[in-house]
């Protein structure tokens, strides 16, 4: 993907894009800085990431589960924020309602 000077994006469509496409991420943007994407997870569902080579912004736009990153273990909910940083073991468990969740990357994900 290749990142304009200025790029407005809406969840709705992000989120039509994701489900069109079938996977349970989509990154939708790109630059040598940083990357962006869509992260949903349905009800029950499971997170099979493993740890990142870069630093990470996760804030949860909707639904209700937990996470275990390092040795913390909090809930979430819609407005939380977690930075995880590069190379911390963590994941998404316990999705009691689907997580819809936005992933900012510093610098892109590789």
């Amino acid at each position: 993907m290749n990142a304009k000077d200025v790029d407005f994006k809406d969840l709705v469509s992000l989120a039509a894009d994701r489900v069109r496409r079938g996977d349970a991420y989509l990154e939708f943007l790109r630059v040598a800085a940083m990357s962006a994407g869509l992260y949903v997870l349905p009800a029950g569902g499971v997170d099979a990431q493993t740890p990142h080579g870069q630093d990470e912004l996760y804030y949860v736009v909707r639904g209700k589960a937990r996470m275990r990153a390092g040795a913390e273990d909090r809930p979430l909910e819609a407005g939380t924020v977690v930075f995880v940083a590069a190379h911390v073991e963590h994941r998404f468990y316990d999705i009691q309602e689907e997580l819809m969740v936005l992933v900012l990357f510093a610098p892109a994900e590789s």
